[in-house]
């Protein structure tokens, strides 16, 4: 019990933060919806989609690589070094390379002339990874609260600048034109000050980890390709989850037919399914903070000899919150939806939320099953399995989104995130066995998924949709209290 308030306990931390610092960036969403053409806010779902793909390259699995050498090791501070000097590297000569031909990748993007947020885009890849291992550094020592509080300060300082850039300047302008504002803000710059403020925001983590930057010994080594052999399948099973998450909205301007949708262009259709992705991201919130807990976790525990129970039990808890979750933010998203995005048009993509969540929890529960290929270095099977979900990705994105436009993008995520789940079970039963609640984990996201559907697929409004509301949630609730809290599935104290 002590080591699943542990968890528990760093998991609140990481949670409230990532929640607390989620919601504050979200605040930008409706900013950006009310501010920018819907056309415009498809500049910075596309540039922000590409730049998922390339994080994942800037990093290439150190980040795992040194929580699993360095949870093992008499001196993690060698591969501290290590971690730090290939990062720093390869961040600096890709860096450089983004920005010698930014604007031929602009003009390849067809977003002529924009060369400089490309170059600004490098930048802010280059810091997000060289400050990748410090963060995890602070995890592997358990400085939750420390980690938190700069990750918020990160994304406040980023919600500051936007605000004076996009609401401050304009409004002060137009009250005093000659004022010295006038230097700072160019009004033709429109959606670049969201990536300025991203850089700028990102700059603030250099002070804050300049100690550690200046202790960093250079070393790479035989440790070095340790790591490397270690984390370059975690890579390809990065880039293969971020062609999962990120592929529909980078390939959805390109394959929608001309006229789908016939009040709006694709660079529309690209900011619209954009918006409504955002609304997904209390899902990803839940799967985050449990990520960050949950991994530096697994390492410590594998060793004990009750840890397939324990990894069991944490596993149906995360079940149960998350299909839970999916059926509170299913069923009221109609009422929340329009106070986030601020223009009508956005609503019109709606209906994707609910699979979009759906995909969200198997891909937690994927991240919940990968403890049996990290413990036994058999990370290529990760590999794999996140490749084939990848080539899923692609050949569903190709037959759906031309039948089915941005649902099919949809159905794609959720269809793709349970393959995934079920192959990764499958293996990991055959080569470390974890008893789970398989059953019963089943029966919660099902009885979920059925919930939802009467309010997508009824015209269900007014009094008679809050009862409905009130009495599936009740009934989950109460299936769960009889099925494990009355019986104390979740709670027993003999681990």
């Amino acid at each position: 019990m002590g080591q699943l308030k542990q968890l528990a306990g760093q998991t609140v931390i990481y949670g409230a933060s990532s929640i607390l610092g989620r919601l504050l960036n979200y605040l930008l969403v409706p900013l950006y919806t009310a501010v920018f053409a819907v056309a415009e806010y498809g500049v910075v779902t596309e540039l922000y989609a590409i730049v998922a793909f390339l994080n994942v390259i800037y990093t290439y699995g150190f980040e795992t690589a040194y929580f699993r050498f360095a949870s093992k090791s008499e001196t993690p501070s060698h591969y501290f070094n290590v971690a730090q000097t290939s990062l720093i590297l390869t961040s600096v000569v890709l860096s450089a390379l983004l920005a010698l031909f930014s604007a031929d990748i602009a003009e390849a993007l067809e977003y002529p002339g924009r060369g400089h947020l490309v170059t600004w885009l490098a930048i802010i890849m280059a810091v997000d990874a060289v400050v990748v291992v410090p963060f995890a550094k602070l995890r592997l020592q358990s400085k939750a609260v420390k980690f938190a509080g700069l990750k918020l300060m990160n994304i406040s300082a980023n919600i500051g600048l936007n605000l004076f850039f996009l609401v401050f300047c304009p409004w002060w302008l137009s009250m005093f034109p000659d004022s010295i504002v006038r230097w700072i803000y160019n009004e033709q710059l429109g959606v670049g000050y969201v990536f300025l403020s991203n850089l700028l925001a990102n700059a603030l983590y250099l002070p804050f980890f300049g100690r550690a930057f200046l202790q960093v010994r250079f070393a790479l080594g035989a440790e070095w390709k340790r790591m490397l052999s270690y984390a370059l399948p975690l890579m390809v099973m990065g880039l293969a989850g971020v062609t999962n998450e990120m592929f529909s909205r980078v390939l959805l301007k390109y394959w929608l037919p001309e006229g789908f949708y016939p009040a709006y262009t694709n660079q529309e259709i690209l900011g619209i399914f954009g918006g409504c992705y955002k609304l997904s991201v209390f899902m990803t919130l839940a799967i985050q903070a449990f990520r960050y807990a949950f991994e530096p976790f697994f390492f410590s525990k594998s060793g004990d000899a009750q840890s397939p129970q324990l990894f069991a039990r944490v596993m149906h808890g995360f079940v149960i919150f998350g299909a839970f979750s999916w059926m509170l933010i299913s069923i009221f998203l109609p009422e929340v939806a329009p106070i986030l995005l601020r223009k009508p048009s956005y609503l019109t993509a709606l209906e994707i939320v609910p699979l979009l969540l759906g995909g969200g929890l198997f891909l937690g529960i994927y991240y919940n099953l990968s403890v049996w290929y990290k413990l036994t270095d058999k990370t290529k099977y990760g590999a794999w399995i996140t490749v084939l979900g990848a080539v899923l990705t692609l050949l569903l994105n190709f037959i759906l989104i031309p039948v089915l436009g941005y649902m099919g993008s949809a159905w794609t995520t959720l269809a793709v995130y349970f393959v995934m789940v079920v192959v990764s079970y499958y293996l990991g039963q055959r080569h470390y066995p974890i008893p789970y609640f398989t059953g019963k984990g089943l029966f919660y996201i099902a009885l979920a998924g059925l919930s939802i559907m009467p309010f997508y697929f009824c015209a269900l409004s007014g009094p008679s949709k809050y009862f409905t509301a009130t009495a599936l949630l009740l009934l989950f609730v109460g299936v769960v209290w009889w099925l494990d809290l009355r019986k104390g599935t979740l709670l027993k104290k003999q681990l």
